[in-house]
């Protein structure tokens, strides 16, 4: 496990550029207390490469039909990928059967640590798209 102890931690800024045939980060560098650390530099991707960041609308949209049926919501309920379990009504058992609703809608088991980490439907939405692409 790597720590960074001290008054001043500053990143040089990142580089990037796209291009449909290659994809791939420049340089970036780290400086701690005046100790610099070797530049990164990626090798060109193929088109294979690709980012995900968010879980599919499908899914954000199941997740969100399953909470809105275990809070008793009413369907023209406004919810969202960004809505909070607290700010829609849940408190934590609510939390224990939203998750346990989406692992029987998804079939899937989540972990009590990943449990934990919840808060949001795109919260939920991520983890569980992770735990399906691990399933597989």
């Amino acid at each position: 496990m790597a720590s960074v102890t001290g008054s001043s931690f500053a990143i040089s800024s990142l580089s990037s550029s796209f291009n449909p045939n290659k994809a791939y980060l420049k340089t970036s560098s780290l400086s701690i207390k005046g100790i610099s650390f070797a530049s990164l530099r990626l090798k060109p991707a193929t088109r294979r490469f690709s980012i995900s960041c968010a879980a599919k609308p499908e899914t954000v949209d199941k997740v969100c039909e399953i909470v809105k049926k275990q809070l008793a919501l009413p369907s023209d309920s406004a919810v969202n990928g960004e809505s909070k379990f607290t700010a829609l009504g849940a408190d934590s058992l609510d939390t224990v059967e939203i998750v346990m609703g989406l692992e029987e809608a998804f079939g899937i088991t989540v972990e009590e640590e990943n449990a934990q980490t919840i808060a949001t439907v795109q919260d939920a939405a991520d983890l569980i798209e992770d735990l399906v692409a691990k399933k597989c």
